[in-house]
């Protein structure tokens, strides 16, 4: 037989359970409450807003121009800054070939910059101007000497300026480097002639169009020539020789009367 159990008996513990449901239901209301009031306080105290604005990269420009751009100001609330619309702004910038911008912290903003590498100077009359890879020319405030780059000399149509940055961009870091001036000498037969002047004294005569391909066996071409004096080596067509005293001063061929000036 079932025992039977008095509902007095019971009361006890169906008043624990209501009251455990009650303290429950009034725990999780003080703990919404107040997330929600530290929540308006904070977004209405100092600690939400940008106190500082880093910026990491930039080598070009100064990092306030970078700041500028961006829209982001210091006490403007960190909660109010869209990165991505920041980073759109931010690469509108010919300077700029990638960018982000993140949050760090509770009051600080990051901005770091990847900027187009320098393709070589352009001579202004201010000084150097950079030309980037991307083929924009940039005049920087930076008293500038073109020691890291080639100087390029005559290229004042854009779009052979542009073609000749993006040979430059296909070459190996050594070859670049040996190049101290690029001199821009077009024909009617090819507007895209140049004649560079090398650190180690040779001039090199070529074509844009097949210059990187050509160029970058430049060291094995210089190791052929080995010892002799400098002089001219031209690869426009093929690739050929000439010391400097062949090409200004040519000597007699054996068996003709050297010209004596009267």
């Amino acid at each position: 037989m079932d025992k039977i159990i008095d509902i007095e008996d019971r009361i006890p513990t169906l008043r624990e359970r209501r009251k455990k449901r009650t303290n429950r239901k009034f725990t999780l209301l003080l703990v919404i409450f107040l997330v929600t009031l530290f929540g308006l306080l904070y977004f209405q105290s100092p600690y939400s807003q940008v106190k500082k604005i880093v910026v990491k990269g930039a080598n070009l420009t100064n990092s306030d121009q970078y700041i500028e751009q961006s829209g982001l100001q210091k006490g403007q609330s960190m909660w109010e800054i869209r990165t991505s619309n920041a980073e759109e702004l931010l690469l509108k910038n010919d300077l700029i070939q990638d960018v982000t911008v993140k949050r760090n912290g509770l009051t600080s903003v990051g901005i770091e910059v990847t900027e187009w590498k320098k393709a070589a100077y352009l001579q202004s009359e201010t000084g150097y101007a950079i030309v980037l890879e991307n083929g924009k020319v940039f005049q920087s405030d930076k008293v500038l000497a073109p020691v890291d780059a080639p100087l390029l000399s005559g290229f004042d149509n854009p779009k052979i300026r542009g073609r000749m940055v993006n040979e430059l961009s296909k070459l190996n870091g050594q070859v670049l480097s040996m190049i101290s001036q690029i001199e821009s000498v077009p024909s009617k037969a090819d507007p895209y002639r140049i004649r560079l002047f090398m650190n180690d004294g040779y001039e090199v005569r070529a074509v844009i169009q097949s210059f990187a391909e050509k160029m970058n066996y430049y060291p094995s071409i210089i190791a052929q020539i080995g010892d002799t004096d400098k002089g001219v080596i031209d690869i426009e067509v093929g690739s050929f020789f000439q010391t400097y005293l062949d090409m200004y001063n040519p000597q007699p061929k054996e068996g003709e009367d050297e010209e004596i000036p009267e």
